[in-house]
């Protein structure tokens, strides 16, 4: 009867022992399913194949597009991961049946700069649906949740081009060539502009006496927009805010034709060749510099971290109309005459032989 005792006693101390050893470890595998990455992929391919980078463009007819493909290739590539581009030309049927393509050819992550800011939402909304993220590139995605947006300030882009050319002429008639109205850069750029020239306007030092965007960022539409605003005000005009730089060549081959190119201020961004040329010859004011390269760098830094499963810093979140948008921002740069050996150069964006041997 004793040795029954004693068996009984042992049993109902183990019990609970055993009870609570079996929770712990539901516990402990619990605890670790919740801190599995949602994405096991090696950035240098060593235990699986390598990261695949989809790279949706726009277009390549601008000089600078040619230029952000070779860099975001070349820091994808030097991150060990693979790429996938392919160019829309323009045109917003064909760039959502290119990333159908992309993601049935299985990208980790799809890297988009959208044609047409509205309808590439519905980019984002297939890319989800088959489980691959998206980065929106230098252009936002609107009315879309986009996993992340890495562009420069383009606000601050507009008012660096503002605060330069009131510097210059603080009164008189403007002209502003805006980008393409499907661009929600070109929507930014303009908001920056205006910002900065608003006060001029209220106290009526300035005003505006043509504004128009360009369409595609044409430089042809933009050359017969600036031929139209002369012709309009029978060409007493004082300065002249563009677009971007293909944009003010368009203005500046028109006021070549009235016999005023270097007698009214241009502004324009990108640091394109030919721009970087023109303010040389004294015919284009200033550029907002964009570093390309610490944008693809930052771009293809960001995409590899997002395809592993890491979690990415951020320094703003911009609203797209559906949500606030984790966002990195890096800041333009202040272009003219007197700056371009110690900006573009130096960054061997353009060389000097290139900048100043030219015609």
């Amino acid at each position: 009867m004793n040795r029954c005792l004693n068996w009984l006693t042992i049993i109902l101390v183990m019990i609970p022992f055993a009870v609570l050893v079996a929770c712990e470890k539901e516990q402990v595998s619990s605890e670790t399913e919740q801190t599995l990455p949602t994405y096991t992929k090696e950035a240098d391919g060593s235990n699986e194949d390598p990261i695949k980078i989809g790279f949706s463009m726009d277009t390549l007819e601008e000089e600078r597009w040619l230029k952000d493909k070779a860099l975001f290739q070349e820091e994808l590539e030097a991150l060990g991961a693979e790429i996938e581009i392919m160019i829309a030309n323009e045109d917003a049927a064909l760039q959502i049946a290119q990333v159908e393509t992309m993601i049935s050819n299985g990208v980790d992550i799809l890297v988009v700069v959208p044609y047409y800011t509205e309808t590439t939402a519905a980019i984002v909304e297939k890319a989800h649906s088959a489980g691959v993220k998206v980065v929106s590139y230098d252009r936002i995605i609107t009315n879309a949740n986009v996993d992340l947006y890495v562009s420069f300030d383009n606000e601050l882009v507009g008012a660096i081009q503002a605060e330069a050319i009131t510097k210059l002429v603080p009164r008189g008639n403007y002209v502003y060539i805006g980008g393409s109205i499907t661009d929600n850069n070109a929507i930014l750029l303009k908001k920056g502009v205006f910002q900065v020239l608003e006060p001029y306007i209220d106290r009526g030092d300035i005003k505006i006496v043509y504004d128009q965007w360009t369409d595609d960022w044409n430089p042809d539409k933009a050359y017969q927009n600036m031929l139209e605003a002369l012709e309009k005000n029978d060409n007493q005009i004082d300065a002249v805010i563009a677009g971007n730089d293909g944009t003010a060549g368009g203005v500046i081959r028109a006021l070549e034709e009235k016999g005023l190119a270097g007698k009214i201020p241009v502004a324009g961004q990108d640091a394109d060749l030919a721009a970087i040329q023109r303010i040389v010859h004294g015919t284009q004011t200033m550029t907002a510099y964009k570093p390309i390269r610490e944008l693809a760098r930052k771009a293809a830094e960001l995409s590899v971290a997002l395809a592993e499963g890491e979690r990415v810093e951020v320094d703003s979140n911009i609203n797209n109309g559906k949500i606030e948008v984790p966002s990195v921002l890096l800041s333009p740069i202040e272009v003219h005459k007197d700056n371009i050996e110690e900006t573009i150069i130096a960054d061997g964006f353009h060389s000097r032989e290139e900048v100043y041997d030219s015609k």
